[in-house]
Formats: structure tokens, sequence, C-alpha cells
């Protein structure tokens, strides 16, 4: 049994993609500066890396992969000590995150799981569907 599961950047899309598209059509009519075209720039590459949070389960490994899948992380499932459901305070934030106790890897939403590896580790998936990951995790540890 495996488990996959895309969760939508909500947040970023509908920040980003409308800021994104409006530059396009500024940079292609009105002809701005560099830096505008900078600023586009780096708002195109955030939502092709942020849009989404894919979770792949499979019988060996946990692996989450961000957009296109060029940010990411794989754990083995055998380092894998515990995981339970938490939820994230609102001003953690979304994204990639330092917080207290570990790391938080997040798109939309409060809701994540929380491994702790066998080294002591924690880090925090966000999901929108954390009783189906602990889940499968469960089968797996």
């Amino acid at each position: 049994m495996s488990y996959n599961h895309d969760q939508f950047g909500t947040l970023v899309v509908l920040s980003l993609g409308p800021f994104a598209v409006i530059m396009s059509i500024i940079l292609a009519f009105a002809g701005l500066s560099t830096a505008a075209g900078v600023v586009w720039l780096v708002a195109l590459i955030l939502l092709v890396l942020f849009y989404r949070l894919s979770v792949e389960v499979t019988r060996e490994h946990l692996r989450f992969r961000f957009g296109i899948g060029l940010i990411g992380r794989t754990f083995s499932i055998a380092d894998i000590a515990a995981a339970r459901a938490v939820r994230n305070k609102w001003y953690y934030g979304w994204g990639i995150r330092k917080i207290p106790g570990g790391w938080m890897y997040n798109v939309w939403g409060l809701d994540a799981v929380e491994l702790e590896l066998q080294s002591g580790k924690k880090f925090r998936i966000g999901t929108d569907e954390p009783t189906e990951l602990l889940g499968i995790l469960s089968l797996r540890t």
C-alpha cells in the first residue's frame, strides 16, 4: 500500500499568480525597468517552486516535494521513530521554516504531521489529510 497526495498552495497561487500575470502584461506593454523584470522573475520562480506540496509514502520512504520537485526531502521509514498530528501556530507561516523544536514544510493551512526521527530531530509536513497520512505511516513504522 502506498500514499500519494498533492496539497495546493492556495496562498502562494492567489498572491503570486495574479502578481506575475499583471507584471507580465506591464512588462510586455510598458517596458519597465530591469528592477521590475527582476521582481517579476522572482515572483514567477517562487510560484513555480511552491505552488503545491506533494507527499509520497512507499514501503521504504516518505518523500515530499514542493512545486515542480526541485525542493524537498526524503526520509527512510526505518528512521522515523514516531509520527503525530499537530496544529501549527498561525504565525509560523508557510514555506520552509525553522520553528521551535524542528523544521516545518508547508504550503497552506495549519494542520501537519510531525515526524520524530531516531536521531531526535523533528520535522513537520503540512497536510490537509493528517489522518490519512498518519494511517499509512502507522502501517509502515
